[in-house]
Parts: C-alpha cells; structure tokens; sequence
C-alpha cells in the first residue's frame, strides 16, 4: 500500500464518480479503477458499491475514509512540524536563571516565546551563575540569565540592568528607618548567600558591610533568595538583596532600605553561545532587553 493508493481513494470517497475522480488526479479512468482494486484486493475488503448508476462506500468504505482522513491530517501536522525543527523554532529551548531574578519576567518570557514559537517545549532551570557558565559551554541550556562577571571564549554576553543592593529586615522586630542608620545592625543576625554556591555575590555583600564599618555575624547560608527573604521574615537574621527583589516584593512584614552612599552594583547579563544565531534565542533576548 502507497500513499497514491490512499490519495486515489479519498478522491473516488469524496467525489463519489470514478470520472471526475480522473480528473481532479489528472490522470485516466482506467489506471484509477486498478488503483483502487489494487487497495481493496491489499485490504480484503470492498470499498465502493459500483454499478452503471451511481458509485457509494461500504459500510468498510466509510471507515476507511474516516481513518485515512484523520491519517493525512496527522501527516500534515507532522511535515509542519518538521519543517518548523529544520527552521530552529521547534523542538526544546532550555532557559537557566538566578534566583534573584523576580519570576514574573521568566513567566512573561515564556508566555511571550510561547506565542511567537508554538511547537517549542520550554525548560526553566534555576542555577548559579557558575554552573550556568558550565552547562552553556556544554551546550546543556540555550539562554542563561547570571550575575556578572563572565569570563569565556565560547559565550557571548548582553548586560541586562545594573541591579543595587538593599537591606531587607522584619520591621516588627527591628526598629531601623533610614541608610544612616544601617551601621546600628553589626551585632544582628544576618542570612547570606552560601559562599561556595555564589563566591563573587558574597564577596560583594561582605564589601558592602564593610563599606557601613562592621563585619556582618552571618549565621545562617541559603542557595536561593527566596529562602533568604523568607528567613528575615521568619526573624532569623537580616539580608542584603538585589534591589530589583525589594521592588516587586510587597511582604507587609518587610521593609527595605536600598544602599545608595554606595557606588557598588552587579552586572545582570544574558548569556548564550556564539555559536547559537537561532530565531528563538534572539527572541527571547530582545524581549528581556526591552524589560530593562
């Protein structure tokens, strides 16, 4: 069975008059009617009620015009989506972030991506700027959201936004209202970054302390910044955040104070090979470049 067989029979279903089948297929009476016995010989199975009158499917006929039907369409889907992987806007897009990137903009990012490129699967992964650096050179994700600095021949990088740095504390329990007050806090609890897990970030907040005169009394350590804020308001210690996280944080328990006497910000970057010159990559750079 071939798929001319299955094309010549749908013609014959559909028009129902071996005649005009001819020549909607562009080809002779005779020829048809073998394709056809040829399929219903290879079936074991009548599909046409044919006499001098009139040409009607058989019960077996009306089946097998259902299922070819449903079978062409699936093919259709299948060459469209085929054509869509060779044109780099199918298949899998694997985005890694940090975890004091606020989630909205990955989920608008998503959104966005999904509209523009609907055959895609997405992946989100939350890494560390260290390992996102590694799995990009290994070609284990497509687009990387980090802290800066970067260094590596195989990567090309785009500053997002300059992000600052806030204090974050539970104002029920500390009584602080202003930046000149920020050296009262050396002898509270604070809750950092795990050093080994995002070396240049706690360097950064430890340079920030000492900019206040104090050295911070850190108890506590977490991966991920939403456990850290989570923790200032549970009262196990204060924090210094990207200010971008104080921005769109609206905790009633919570209070920020932003670091302005200091001159020290991180770099935001977006990451992706220089190798990678896909529709879907570029997309979805330009959409974070235009949230900046």
């Amino acid at each position: 069975m071939e798929l001319r067989h299955l094309k010549y029979f749908l013609a014959v279903a559909e028009e129902l008059n071996f005649t005009k089948a001819s020549e909607k297929l562009f080809i002779s009476q005779p020829p048809l009617s073998r394709q056809i016995a040829e399929l219903e010989n290879e079936l074991q199975a009548k599909l046409f009620i044919r006499n001098n009158k009139k040409v009607e499917l058989t019960e077996a006929g009306k089946y097998f015009e259902k299922e070819i039907k449903d079978l062409f369409q699936h093919l259709e889907l299948i060459s469209v989506k085929t054509r869509k992987i060779a044109e780099n806007v199918s298949g899998e897009f694997r985005i890694a972030y940090i975890s004091s990137i606020y989630s909205s903009v990955i989920s608008e990012l998503i959104q966005f991506l999904k509209k523009q490129f609907p055959y895609v699967n997405f992946k989100l992964f939350e890494i560390s700027t260290t390992k996102q650096i590694e799995a990009l050179e290994k070609g284990k994700i497509d687009l990387g959201i980090i802290r800066s600095p970067i260094k590596s021949p195989k990567i090309k990088s785009q500053l997002w936004f300059k992000d600052g740095f806030s204090v974050v504390f539970n104002k029920n329990l500390i009584n602080i209202d202003s930046e000149k007050e920020i050296p009262n806090l050396e002898n509270e609890t604070f809750v950092f970054f795990n050093k080994d897990y995002a070396p240049h970030y706690h360097e950064v907040l430890l340079e920030l302390c000492a900019f206040y005169g104090f050295t911070p009394k850190v108890v506590h350590e977490s991966n991920n910044i939403n456990s850290i804020v989570q923790l200032v308001k549970n009262g196990l210690g204060i924090s210094i955040v990207p200010s971008n996280i104080a921005r769109n944080n609206q905790d009633p328990d919570l209070s920020f104070i932003e670091l302005k006497k200091v001159n020290l910000f991180t770099d935001v970057s977006l990451i992706t090979s220089k190798d990678d010159h896909s529709e879907i990559t570029q997309s979805a750079v330009a959409f974070l470049l235009k949230k900046r």
